[in-house]
């Protein structure tokens, strides 16, 4: 599977993000012309290859044109918010405040961006916002976002998830999380770091964070969020062969470390190899007491039932989860009290995720309620294969247990495709590489 290792040594901001995935490959008109989709108006974008500690990389920049620009200046000590943080010229919906997670929502859903990177955009700003609501005791819809809202931070964020599309919606994975010392101003007055959205919305994931001794900030809110939404794990790379190489650059000149992050785009090390096709298979489970190899991890299962809810809305429902994520969601039919007729509706994501999905259900269907349960799961370790078909070659998911192949599914999309060129059935492609696999 194409992986994307974020090597954040440096830490991580918006702008480092889409510098490093500029560097990777990413067109920067193809990304101008999908963020003109958003209707947001005062900026410029430009990127250029610069250096930073002798080394080459993209840094990538938001120029505000109708408003002062967001800046951010670094001192010995810290960082401080420039003019763009409160001086800026607010919309209607802004109230001079900032704008708020319900504004750039409805913003991002009125695009023309698509289901995905809309899904994913506004996930990350609903991220933001429940951190900032804990801070402020606030619900997430009426949080007013200072430095996140303004123009250069939503082009980053929306920006990030575009570029991600634009690489093919790698699967995304991280080194272990660092942060300076040392103290930020920001709009609310002056914070040591971690700041505290920073602090929050890592926190809300589960992920650690270590302190290092370089003495500024090297995490912003946003890098944080858009680690928080994408980063399946952090920790050492493993397995990873590098086909390309990105190195997005930040403005400060740090005291111990590049200010850089590398972005490194590949696929997990080849673990087997067959006469039919090449194996790309993730880093080997451990053993657990059992002696079986397989996988673990622990998700939230979202249950509520449902006897008066628009069939037109349930399906709505279901799009709308999966786009922002879920791993699945589904409608089960029940019988309720009083022999009424109604549906299970199921949603299974990441732990760290719950809250924000248990939300989703009740703002977006008739629930007055939200089951939660935890569950353990076991799984196979998963491989794409590619594999050589009279139609041409179509990806196989293998699932393996112990070094055994124990379960095949030709991957759909991929039947799909193979059969279009070769004017055949999806059945006929479908039959072909499972007898192959086989």
């Amino acid at each position: 599977m194409k992986t994307l290792y974020l090597d954040i040594f440096s830490g991580l901001s918006g702008d480092m993000f889409l510098g490093a995935l500029l560097d990777l490959g990413v067109e920067l008109p193809k990304l101008e012309y999908e963020l003109a989709k958003l209707g947001l108006d005062g900026y410029q974008l430009r990127a250029e290859r610069k250096h930073k500690c002798a080394i080459e990389g993209v840094k990538f920049e938001v120029l505000l044109t109708d408003e002062p620009r967001h800046e951010h200046t670094h001192g010995p000590g810290g960082h401080t918010h420039g003019p763009g943080a409160h001086g800026h010229t607010h919309g209607p919906d802004e109230a001079g405040h900032g704008r708020t997670f319900a504004g750039i929502r409805q913003m991002i859903q009125r695009s023309a961006l698509s289901d995905w990177v809309k899904g994913k955009s506004i996930a990350t700003f609903h991220r933001i916002a429940v951190a900032e609501g804990k801070i402020h005791g606030q619900p997430p819809e009426e949080v007013h976002f200072h430095e996140v809202g303004a123009v250069d931070s939503i082009v980053d964020i929306v920006g990030g998830c575009v570029a991600l599309e634009l690489l093919g919606k790698p699967r995304v994975l991280a080194a272990p999380v660092v942060e300076g010392t040392g103290f930020i101003r920001c709009a609310h007055g002056r914070f040591p770091l971690p700041a505290p959205a920073t602090l929050a919305l890592l926190g809300d994931r589960g992920v650690a964070i270590t302190q290092c001794d370089e003495p500024s900030e090297l995490l912003t809110p946003t890098g944080a969020a858009l680690l928080a939404e994408f980063a399946e794990s952090f920790g050492p790379m493993s397995g990873l062969v590098a086909q390309r190489i990105g190195y997005g650059l930040g403005t400060r000149d740090n005291q111990t470390r590049p200010n850089v992050v590398r972005a490194v785009l590949g696929e997990i090390a080849a673990s087997v190899q067959c006469s039919v096709f090449s194996v790309q298979s993730a880093a080997p489970a451990i053993k657990d007491e059992s002696g079986n190899d397989w996988e673990t991890d622990t998700i939230a299962v979202l249950e509520t039932n449902l006897d008066d809810i628009n069939a037109e809305l349930l399906g709505h429902f279901l799009e709308l989860a999966l786009a922002a994520g879920a791993l699945d969601a589904f409608h089960t039919p029940i019988q309720m009290k009083k022999n009424r007729p109604g549906v299970l509706l199921t949603v299974l994501c990441a732990a760290g995720a719950a809250n924000r999905f248990s939300e989703l259900m009740l703002r977006e269907t008739s629930a007055f309620g939200v089951r939660r349960t935890f569950a353990e799961r076991r799984k196979l370790q998963r491989e794409f294969v590619t594999v050589q078909t009279p139609f041409g070659d179509v990806t196989v998911k293998l699932g393996r247990l112990n070094g055994q192949v124990v379960q095949t599914a030709p991957e759909f999309e991929s039947c799909k495709q193979a059969a279009a060129k070769a004017g055949v059935t999806v059945k006929q492609v479908y039959e072909a590489a499972a007898r192959t696999v086989v």
